[in-house]
């Protein structure tokens, strides 16, 4: 015959084994958990860095090699500077914006030239463009936000 009191002491060690295994996985899972929100940040933090990258990038005058020389890619806008000294895209910009009934924000631009405006790492760059045709002079930005054409 067993004896009654190891079975008992069986019995209590299984429910201590068993709270901690309880215990266990629960912790188990918390730092699961953890770390899978952490991966998402990592991920969150590397996109917001790119697209930073980008739009620093984007708004930083770059100087292009003419004949040797260093010039301005979006030159002030001066007499005889003629909006054809401007790149394509930038073009395309004030044509949009001067066809618009009124002052524009950067999501209506971009919308007309096709880009992809609910993706802010694609809305940014335009805006950074329209600043910078604004800052050259060859638009105006109002304290709203939105950009019109100079007169």
């Amino acid at each position: 015959m067993l004896d009654p009191e190891l079975l008992e002491r069986i019995t209590a060690r299984r429910a201590e084994l068993d709270e901690l295994e309880e215990r266990l996985a629960k912790q188990l899972a918390e730092v699961r958990a953890e770390r899978d929100e952490l991966a998402v940040a990592e991920r969150v933090l590397e996109r917001m860095s790119e697209q930073l990258a980008e739009e620093r990038a984007s708004a930083a005058p770059a100087p292009g090699q003419v004949g040797g020389q260093a010039v301005m890619l979006i030159p002030h806008r001066e007499p005889g500077v003629e909006e054809t000294a401007l790149p394509p895209d930038y073009q395309r910009i004030l044509a949009v914006v001067r066809q618009a009934a009124g002052p524009v924000m950067a999501r209506q631009v971009g919308e007309v030239l096709g880009v992809d405006v609910s993706v802010r790492g694609k809305l940014e760059p335009m805006r950074g463009k329209l600043v910078r045709l604004a800052d050259r002079g060859w638009l105006r930005k109002l304290p709203d936000g939105r950009f019109t054409t100079r007169l």
